[in-house]
């Protein structure tokens, strides 16, 4: 996770610094005071990076501020924050502090940690793949029979390659990941139901 400032707000953004998003305490659950404390800081880092070189001063709070508040972040989500300097540009990896012994994981780690739906998860692929096969065997059979063979391969190319991105794009979301692998599963096997009908 990267910390850094957008116009007057903090950003937080995932690994490399994509997907930029700014700091929500609903959607983060960081905290309305955390929350606040970030906008803030990014506020007066904005003002003291317009006011040119002639801030050293300024400039050091604001980064050492920065500092302490991305080891609050890192603490509170209890994962490693990258925390970029305002002021200077800087890199710096910040790592949660060691928790003591009994003392419980913070919130969002603990979510981290939740057993993998097994059951659920693979019901929810078995159905996308059974839906995915019928919709592609349906749409190939009709244009096979109502047109021409070569036809239905170019419509299957067509849907495999739209549905290619998301299924890219989703495959690592937390529950699209399940309806993800049937999808994909379906369409490998489509492909086989296809190039029956079409040859």
């Amino acid at each position: 996770m990267e910390l850094r400032i957008r116009g007057e707000r903090a950003v937080l953004a995932g690994p490399g610094g994509e997907h930029a998003r700014e700091v929500d305490p609903r959607r983060l659950a960081i905290g309305a005071d955390l929350a606040q404390a970030l906008h803030e800081w990014a506020r007066v880092a904005s003002a003291v990076s317009r006011t040119g070189p002639d801030a050293e001063v300024a400039g050091s709070v604001v980064s050492q501020r920065g500092r302490q508040l991305a080891g609050r972040l890192a603490a509170v989500m209890g994962t490693p924050v990258r925390f970029v300097d305002p002021v200077s540009g800087v890199e710096t990896v910040v790592d949660p502090p060691p928790r003591a012994p009994g003392e419980r994981e913070p919130r969002r780690a603990r979510h981290r940690r939740e057993p993998t739906p097994w059951f659920t998860g693979l019901t929810v692929s078995a159905f996308a793949a059974v839906l995915v096969v019928v919709a592609m065997l349906a749409l190939a059979g009709t244009l096979a029979r109502e047109t021409s063979g070569w036809l239905a391969v170019l419509a299957a190319l067509v849907v495999t390659g739209g549905i290619a991105p998301s299924l890219w794009l989703g495959r690592n979301l937390p529950i699209l990941r399940w309806a993800v692998l049937g999808a994909g599963v379906g369409l490998v096997a489509a492909w086989v139901g296809v190039l029956v009908i079409v040859f």
